[in-house]
Formats: structure tokens, sequence, C-alpha cells
């Protein structure tokens, strides 16, 4: 069947058919980690929000290059041009290289995405090995007139630009209104206007990275690199880019400046943005005591978790919300979440296990158009784990004989279980994934069975109620005992 896929453009502010510039291919570039400490679970929503993206679009037949970044030299702290380089500051602290700080938490960042079950993506630049290419960016812009040098620095003129462009088309704010909201930061001096940035930074003495320039030592902006990296593997011009809704004021904005004051260009059709993690309806933040890292929620070590969640129930959990809606944590969140996750994986489980009949009690091809129909409305996740959880109940109620099925809507409800669930949420059953919990299990039945020929009813029981206590299920019939999980 044809499907059409309608995204919410925060550039145009409202949903918009798909059309990628050169079908089949599509470009995605999205905003990656800056690798100065471990990736906290905002950036991993963002993630595992674009992994579900990714994977819905490579579902559909395209042909996706997805190109996430990862930013290892130029992002100050405060997000400005005033401030130390965020992991050199972490590399004196440490006493270690730069790079050493650099490889620690890229390595931590593939891990956790690696467990969350997120796809790689296509390519995976580093602004330090974009030096060249950013450098050329800025000459660029430099000859188009949209950017001017003083003492080594080069800074992007906002108000020329302006004149000509809409600066804020993308945060949707006028110039006049961002001038008034702009504070006055340390070094602005050097500046013409309030609001503009840094395209190339001079690098003061005791600044660790840094390389040489036509301007002289000096390190790249931030937004600078996003724009050379995008513009290297992607073009002029792509489909969709996207990041945490965080990025979306400045970075974001200034990464259209710099693409259109040098090619005349967006850089993207679809500008795509999640939005934040809050917990008990606070925003997270370190100064609230109310951040916790991947690993705390996993093992549960953090003060306001009750306990800890698998890797699977936290992405199904993100899963539950929309990507452009608030996810706020909480212990009794979680919990839900933790028994949809097995209520779903315990249908999956069963569903291959199924027998046919000559005749169907359900139409699967109407609920597969309601599963297409809440993925293609903005990838509405939440709407479509609801359609999945009333497949669960038919999975159920065939495999408990109270619903008949016949070999055609068999074989589609099987493939409806394995494209949804596995191919475009990422979703993976833990317990499952140990190979040998299978034979164990039917080794446990099988003393169970020869328990019952021998009619020793109080052994044969007790297996069943310890089964069932560590959350496997057994079923007897006709045709033997089987097992799912509860």
């Amino acid at each position: 069947m044809e499907q059409k896929l309608f995204v919410y453009n925060t550039l145009t502010r409202k949903k918009e058919e798909f059309k990628p510039l050169n079908a089949p291919h599509v470009g995605m570039y999205v905003c990656g980690p800056t690798v100065y400490s471990d990736v906290h679970l905002g950036n991993c929503r963002t993630f595992i929000s674009f992994d579900l993206i990714f994977r819905y679009l490579t579902h559909l037949g395209y042909q996706v290059r997805y190109v996430r970044n990862i930013t290892d030299a130029g992002h100050l702290e405060g997000d400005a041009d005033e401030g130390e380089d965020k992991i050199s500051k972490k590399a004196k602290i440490a006493k270690l290289e730069p790079m050493e700080i650099v490889q620690r938490y890229t390595v931590g960042f593939h891990e956790i995405m690696q467990v969350f079950n997120a796809l790689p993506p296509s390519i995976e630049p580093t602004a330090t090995g974009h030096i060249i290419e950013q450098i050329e960016l800025v000459k660029l812009i430099l000859e188009k007139g949209f950017a001017y040098e003083v003492d080594g620095s080069v800074y992007f003129d906002v108000e020329k630009y302006n004149a000509t462009q809409d600066y804020g088309i993308l945060n949707g704010r006028n110039l006049d209104d961002l001038l008034n909201n702009t504070r006055t930061l340390g070094g602005q001096d050097d500046k013409h206007g309030k609001l503009d940035f840094a395209l190339w930074i001079k690098a003061k003495p005791e600044h660790l990275m840094k390389w040489p320039s036509p301007w002289g030592l000096g390190f790249p902006g931030w937004h600078l690199e996003c724009s050379a990296m995008s513009h290297k593997y992607l073009g002029e011009q792509f489909d969709i880019h996207g990041g945490g809704i965080d990025l979306m004021p400045t970075h974001h904005t200034n990464e259209i400046a710099q693409n259109v004051a040098s090619c005349g260009k967006n850089p993207a059709l679809y500008w795509i943005h999640t939005n934040m993690l809050t917990v008990n309806g606070q925003k997270m933040s370190k100064s609230l005591g109310n951040s916790f890292l991947p690993h705390e929620l996993f093992a549960g070590t953090h003060s306001l978790l009750t306990k800890g969640y698998s890797p699977m129930t936290v992405r199904f959990f993100m899963m539950q919300a929309h990507y452009r809606s608030t996810l706020d944590f909480s212990n009794e969140a979680m919990e839900a979440s933790e028994k949809g996750f097995k209520r779903l994986m315990n249908a999956f489980a069963l569903v291959n296990g199924l027998k046919a009949s000559a005749e169907s009690d359900v139409n699967v091809a109407e609920l597969q158009s309601k599963c297409y129909a809440a993925i293609n409305d903005d990838f509405n996740s939440p709407v479509l784990i609801a359609e999945l959880f009333e497949i669960s109940k038919i999975v159920n109620s065939v495999h408990d004989g109270k619903l008949k099925i016949d070999q055609n809507n068999l074989q589609l409800l099987q493939n409806i279980m394995q494209h949804f669930v596995v191919d475009i949420l990422g979703l993976k059953d833990e317990q499952a994934a140990n190979e040998e919990l299978p034979k164990v299990i039917d080794f446990i039945i099988n003393l169970r069975s020869e328990a019952k020929k021998n009619m020793d009813y109080a052994t044969s029981d007790k297996i069943r109620i310890g089964l069932q206590q560590i959350g496997f299920q057994l079923k007897d019939s006709k045709e033997g005992t089987t097992w799912s999980k509860i």
C-alpha cells in the first residue's frame, strides 16, 4: 500500500507531506553529542527518537544517509563565544590530553546507544577531522560579505545578513526582539553587533586545541562545525535536520544563516526537533539534584528511583510519548511502562507459535492500516503502541483459542509484530536475548512432565508456581505444555 508520511516542520510550524529532494535517497543530519562528559538522558531521548525516524524511513524503502556528528572541539561554556572549551576544561581538570577525554566519552556514548538498541549512523564525522572544510567555509562567507575579521577572530554579521534575509525564520522571532533580549557578553567589544557570532576564534596562549588558519592560530565556532560537516556529506541542501529543541533558537538558527550566506539555500527542507525531559514535573538539572545518567536509571542507584529499569523498558517509556511532547520521568510512569513493555513482548513471543485455522475472526489488514496511519502522522509512536496493544489482545485471544485466524491473516499478523515492534520501534526481548534460556525452560518443563507422570503433583505444582513467580507462565494443553513471559 502507498504510504504518505507527514512530518511536523519547525521551519513552517505545520505538518507537511514528506517529499525528499532526490527520492529514494534521503539525507538526514542530526547534531550529535559534545563528548566532554557522560551522555545524559535528554541526549538519549533525542537520539532514540531519530533512531525511530531512521528505522521507519528505511522501512519505507528510502536509502537514508544518516549523518550524526561528534563535537570534539569548539563548544565553549554557555554555548556562546565566551568561556573555555568544554573538552579542554575537562582535560585540564583530569590532567589528560583533550583527545583522551574525547575518546573516553565517545566510547561511552557508543556503548549507551548500543544498549538502547539504536542503529549507528551512516557517517559519524568529528569537528576536529574537518578543520580544513570549516576554514574554507569561513573564507566563503567572508567573500560573500557576511562576515568580518577582528584580530584573528572572524564573526558573522547578523544585522547585515538580516537586511536581505530573515535571520529568525526558524525561531520565529524578529531581530529587534532578539537584540533587546540579548545580554552583553565579555569580549563583545570586537563584534559589530550584539547578535554576531564567531565563525573562527583566536586562541589564547593557554588554549589547548588550536589550528593554523589564514587569520592565525585558532579554532572553529560551534555553529560552523555542523554547517561544514552537513555540507560535505549531504550537500548544500538536504532533507532532514534534527536535534533537541534547545538547539533551535541559536545553534540551528545560526546554521541556517551560515548556509544561506555561503550558498543561498536553507540547508534542510524539514527541521525536526525533540522536546525536553522533566522529572516529576520539574526540569531535569544537576542543580536541582534530579538529573540522572542512563546507568543510574538501569541500576536504580539514584535517590529519586525506587528500583532500576532495563534499557528496553526505558526505550519503550520514551516511545510512549510523542517526540515533540515533554517527557516526564517518575517511578509510577516507569513501572507502568515496565508492565506495558512486558505485555507487548509477551504477545510478540507468542505470535510466531500461533496455529492457523481454516477461517478467521479477525481482519488483520485493518489493524495494519491503523499502525501505518499512526506512524505516518509525524512518527506518532504512542498511538502506534496503543494499536500494538490492541493487536496483542488478539494474539492472546488466538493463543487461548477464543479467536480463529486463517493462514493469510496469521502471516500478516506476524509481519506486523516483526516490522513495528522490532524493525521500527527498535524493541527487543531482553530475556530472549539469552539464547540458552529456552533450553533451560524446556528442561524444567520436562522435569515437571516427569513429575506429573509419576503422579508427584506437589513437585509439579511447585515448578509451575516457581516459574510463575520469576515471570514465566506455563499453559497445558492436549498438544503439551507451552511457556510464555508474564
